[in-house]
């Protein structure tokens, strides 16, 4: 509560404001919540055709892109710098929303770190959910050459991205990222943000092994929405993977991994490997790609499997799929990679080594006969992961930094 008593009025902000990825998901899901437990929220994002409808969307600064005429690029790069019309539209926001919180999310490049220095300016206290590494890493993801890196982790010059072209195999792109990195420097981002949303506890380590401030990182797992229905057609001898089809997901090696078992998979998604691994997979008898899902359909996917994979080959921060499998009741077979150890224990799944097609075949072949408690899986994940612990905890983060 703030001094009147009433609970925090949050401005969340977001860079695209529809369903596009899981930092789009989570900041509609935390509007949702918001509301619901009482507060006033308003939304800050960029205009966006796919956008869904917004009171706000008057507020919102104009859309930027980083392809096509040099003319559009360039406004692209102005956005990025922050010294265009963001300045103009949040500070705006702020003047008629006037807003306790200001909780940042996905905002590089199509809105700008910009506001969170307005905000402190201006004595509002801000909230920053990282959804992925781009205060450590100038290409978001820390791969170079499609593999885990850490050459940019606590450089302060970030050449790495300039030397390797780890955004898109782009020098242009690369260059972009990196003069966006020397603009919002650590000593500037943390200065202004009052507090560090760590979804895991490998984010906050990391981030502390960057230079930020313990004093500032909260670990903070993500959070389902609401509590998924019980499976109602019992399991099946099946095992899934539920994701975007792609180099660092590990999807090769698990479909290497899948040709030594026979259970069978069922591979549920798109992306850029989808064509090259049907063509060499598909005829598998023991191989099924099911193509895009909606929610209802991976739900019952989940809900029916013996077991779902997590085979990253990357960093993951904190994975919704590994969240939505427990909750489903679903042991998961997880990658030793980043986040994803933190999720497993000996009752509700096993990892392996990333990248191990031999170990990986194991661990699903132990997990598809593995006698799990379904029930218990379930009920500790919902217990952990549902939103309503997750909003108290929220809560006392909002008023810890409203005292000081």
């Amino acid at each position: 509560m703030n001094a009147t008593g009433r609970p925090p009025r949050v401005l969340v902000v977001n860079k695209f404001y529809y369903r596009r990825g899981g930092d789009c998901v989570y900041t509609l899901n935390l509007e949702r919540m918001l509301r619901d437990a009482g507060h006033e929220v308003a939304v800050f994002a960029m205009r966006y055709p796919q956008n869904e409808p917004s009171y706000w969307e008057e507020y919102f600064p104009s859309e930027v892109g980083f392809s096509g005429p040099i003319a559009e690029k360039l406004r692209g790069v102005r956005r990025m710098l922050g010294i265009d019309d963001v300045a103009t539209c949040f500070n705006s926001i702020l003047n008629d929303f006037r807003p306790d919180i200001v909780h940042l999310n996905n905002i590089h490049s199509y809105l700008s770190p910009m506001l969170a220095s307005i905000a402190h300016a201006r004595g509002v206290k801000t909230v920053w959910t990282l959804h992925d590494y781009k205060l450590l890493c100038p290409s978001y993801s820390r791969l170079a050459g499609g593999r885990p890196c850490d050459n940019c982790h606590s450089s302060r010059a970030k050449t790495c991205v300039l030397r390797k072209r780890c955004m898109k195999g782009s020098l242009a792109a690369s260059v972009l990222a990196w003069i966006e990195a020397l603009r919002w420097r650590r000593a500037t981002i943390e200065r202004d943000t009052d507090a560090f949303i760590c979804p895991s506890v490998f984010m906050a380590k990391e981030m502390e092994r960057g230079g930020y401030s313990p004093a500032k990182l909260h670990t903070l797992n993500n959070f389902i929405p609401s509590v998924p229905e019980a499976a109602g057609n019992g399991r099946q001898k099946y095992y899934c993977y539920v994701g975007r089809l792609s180099e660092e997901k590990g999807v090769r090696t698990l479909l290497e991994a899948a040709t030594m078992l026979q259970h069978e998979l069922r591979i549920a998604g798109s992306g850029p490997l989808l064509d090259e691994l049907k063509a060499k997979y598909g005829k598998w008898p023991q191989i099924k790609f099911l193509g895009h899902l909606d929610g209802d359909s991976v739900a019952r996917l989940l809900g029916e499997a013996a077991c779902s994979v997590m085979p990253s080959e990357c960093y993951e921060n904190n994975p919704l799929g590994i969240i939505e499998s427990l909750c489903a009741g679903t042991p998961v077979v997880g990658a030793e990679i980043g986040g994803i150890p933190e999720l497993i224990d000996e009752n509700n799944g096993l990892t392996y080594p990333s990248g191990d097609a031999k170990s990986l075949a194991s661990a699903i072949d132990a997990a598809v006969y593995g006698p799990w408690d379904h029930a218990l899986i379930r009920r500790e994940a919902i217990s952990r992961f549902n939103r309503e612990a997750y909003y108290t905890r929220l809560l006392s983060i909002y008023n810890s930094i409203l005292k000081h």
